[in-house]
């Protein structure tokens, strides 16, 4: 899965979208997201992009932060 710099959609949208699927298909199991470097390399995309995607998830309950650690799945599907 990528991001489509050409859609109408913002990359964050499309971000918070892939990490969605991944997260419901049990990619990451219970355990932590990729780092926000790791995605931003990853997707290559910045790190407002990145951030906001990430606040999504979090607002909808999928995952939670760790301070100093990262973000960790709250719900595998």
């Amino acid at each position: 899965m990528t991001v489509d710099y050409r859609s109408p959609e913002p990359l964050y949208v499309q971000l918070a979208n892939i990490l969605r699927e991944r997260i419901r298909n049990g990619e990451f199991g219970s355990g932590p997201l990729p780092s926000n470097r790791t995605l931003r390399e990853t997707y290559d995309i910045g790190e407002y992009a990145v951030t906001h995607a990430l606040k999504v998830l979090t607002d909808e309950g999928l995952i939670f932060s760790v301070p100093r650690r990262g973000y960790y799945v709250a719900l595998a599907k």
